[in-house]
């Protein structure tokens, strides 16, 4: 299970950064992993697709778009594991740089 919280900044040695920071680098965290996920799907899908599943990310419809994306690609839960284990190793090798640069703020 995928868990962007302070459980993950945790994990990776990051929990005596100010609240204020977590939240910010969790909002990175989040929206990296969202973008990441959005460019691999998208290199798989049709034009048609595409346009179809872009109804839904413009209504706001996230049950929509997630039931969509079951039923037209029903890896991409193992797409998301896949870019969140790679992007929480990349977080990982850039701790000493990240608490430098919040000490340095």
């Amino acid at each position: 299970m995928i868990r962007i919280d302070e459980s993950l900044l945790s994990d990776l040695g990051l929990e005596k950064l100010s609240t204020e920071d977590k939240n910010s680098l969790l909002k990175h965290i989040y929206e990296t992993l969202e973008m990441r996920v959005g460019v691999r799907l998208a290199d798989q899908m049709s034009q048609d697709q595409l346009d179809e599943f872009e109804k839904y990310f413009e209504a706001k419809d996230d049950a929509g778009a997630f039931k969509w994306l079951e039923n037209n690609f029903p890896n991409y839960k193992d797409i998301v594991q896949e870019e969140f284990d790679k992007l929480k190793e990349e977080v990982k090798l850039s701790v000493p740089e990240i608490i430098k640069q919040t000490e340095q703020n």
